[in-house]
């Protein structure tokens, strides 16, 4: 599942906290017909998902997704509090020049219950959801929806971070800068692998790992981007484009455009400048 095909609806966010007030009942049981994310910021408890109890404390993210009966806990010797937001999702495609819209229940690919090593950047993420959402300002909807995609992309950075070998996730990105410094090249596994001293075989792991994509599906996207921008904004040919971006032949950039964008260069062209 690829973030960037999701299109998300949310039902509500909000920040909780459990004191002796007893404005919210310290047990909760209950099965949802959607996603729910919760961010524990403190007090202690538990989580019964599918049958299996888990302890959380502050620092912890828990997932639920549809269908799950769970029943969570709050310890009556201090007070819990947590942010969560509930939301539903479609996958969106374009391919061929169409959109396809996919409903089928999925989950987001996280875990039920995890600790989190540095929760600051997404209890910040959270935060700015929770406030957009509850301030109800023109466009607050489609703000939320943004942050929600903002604080997933967080989540899924700081999971990445404690999956995968740091120094790896760092020569990733050094990767990255790499194709930005040489987006008008030809670049090679062989010259990347030099350049991370990771051989080619684990250095295709952790980057595919790491953005979903192989190395060159990365690179040619990366290229596509830029010659969508020379295309309506260069002036250039698509021959110019082409050669602009280090592709010797004209033909198999038409291709690879085509299979990014769904359209060829010339067809995206005429119909973002001239409308037809």
């Amino acid at each position: 599942m690829i973030l960037k095909n999701l299109f998300f609806h949310i039902h509500y966010c909000k920040y909780r906290k459990f004191d002796a007030t007893g404005e919210y009942s310290k047990t909760i049981t209950r099965t949802l017909q959607h996603h729910e994310l919760i961010l524990v910021t403190g007090g202690k408890g538990s989580i019964t998902l599918e049958r299996k109890k888990y302890p959380i404390k502050g620092g912890m993210l828990l997932y639920i997704g549809p269908d799950v009966l769970h029943s969570m806990k709050i310890d009556v010797e201090g007070p819990g509090c947590f942010f969560s937001v509930h939301f539903s999702f479609v996958l969106v495609s374009f391919n061929d020049g169409s959109w396809a819209i996919n409903d089928r229940v999925q989950r987001v690919p996280l875990q039920p219950v995890q600790a989190l090593q540095d929760s600051y950047s997404i209890q910040d993420a959270f935060k700015k959801l929770t406030d957009s959402w509850n301030a109800k300002l023109p466009g607050y909807e489609f703000v939320a929806r943004t942050l929600l995609e903002g604080l997933l992309i967080a989540i899924y950075q700081n999971t990445q971070r404690q999956n995968q070998n740091y120094g790896a996730s760092l020569k990733v990105e050094k990767i990255i800068d790499f194709m930005h410094e040489n987006i008008n090249s030809k670049i090679t596994l062989t010259e990347l692998s030099e350049l991370t001293q990771l051989s080619p075989t684990y250095l295709s792991r952790a980057f595919k790992e790491a953005t979903e994509y192989s190395v060159i599906e990365y690179f040619n996207k990366m290229k596509i981007d830029k010659a969508k921008e020379l295309l309506i904004e260069g002036g250039k040919k698509v021959k110019e484009v082409a050669g602009a971006l280090g592709f010797s032949d004209e033909f198999y950039f038409s291709r690879i455009f085509k299979k990014i964008e769904g359209v060829s260069p010339s067809e995206f062209y005429s119909k973002n400048v001239h409308g037809d």
